[in-house]
């Protein structure tokens, strides 16, 4: 177990890369009354200090009922992650929490053609269990709300997500690049 706190400390590192994204709430009904909902939000953010990440990523969502029509929900923006605590310190020591914020331009269409479209800001505790060196399986309880236009000023949710993030190190992109030019 000597090995293991060292694996989640050093794809945190300043310089690497985190890409991957989040499916939130998937879920489809089997029966009877033709639900189902997916929420996808890809991201790309870079190590600017140990620990804390600065990126991008972009939201859509898609929800379909058989009685209720169908909504989307769309977005673009920063991210910014931040990991809370040492890996030392972890009760599963392959794992870290963290704390994730984002800010951009988002909307919500809803079929009884309601919408909101304006700046969308999100904030959420998460946690992040390596399941190798460079994979991170991750659950995040986030909300997220849009102020702006339309025909609803105001729009939150709270979505619980789950998702994979790859963790690359910077050095590794770096000469992948040099290769490819």
């Amino acid at each position: 177990f000597s090995t293991i706190p060292r694996i989640s400390k050093a794809q945190l590192q300043k310089g690497n890369i985190m890409i991957g994204g989040d499916l939130a709430s998937l879920n489809s009904t089997l029966g009877g009354g033709g639900y189902f909902h997916a929420n996808i939000n890809p991201k790309l953010a870079f190590f600017v200090h140990d620990n804390f990440a600065l990126g991008g990523m972009i939201n859509f969502g898609l929800t379909t009922s058989s009685g209720a029509g169908t909504n989307t929900t769309y977005g673009v923006g920063a991210l910014g992650r931040y990991y809370l605590n040492h890996s030392e310190n972890n009760i599963i020591h392959k794992g870290r929490f963290f704390l994730e914020g984002n800010a951009g331009v988002q909307g919500v269409r809803l079929s009884n053609k309601s919408n909101t479209t304006g700046l969308g800001l999100g904030i959420g505790p998460g946690y992040t269990y390596f399941i190798t060196q460079s994979v991170g399986l991750e659950t995040l309880f986030k909300y997220n709300g849009i102020v702006g236009f339309g025909s609803q000023p105001y729009n939150s949710n709270l979505n619980l997500n789950i998702g994979f993030q790859i963790y690359l190190p910077g050095r590794k992109v770096k000469a992948i690049m040099s290769n490819m030019q």
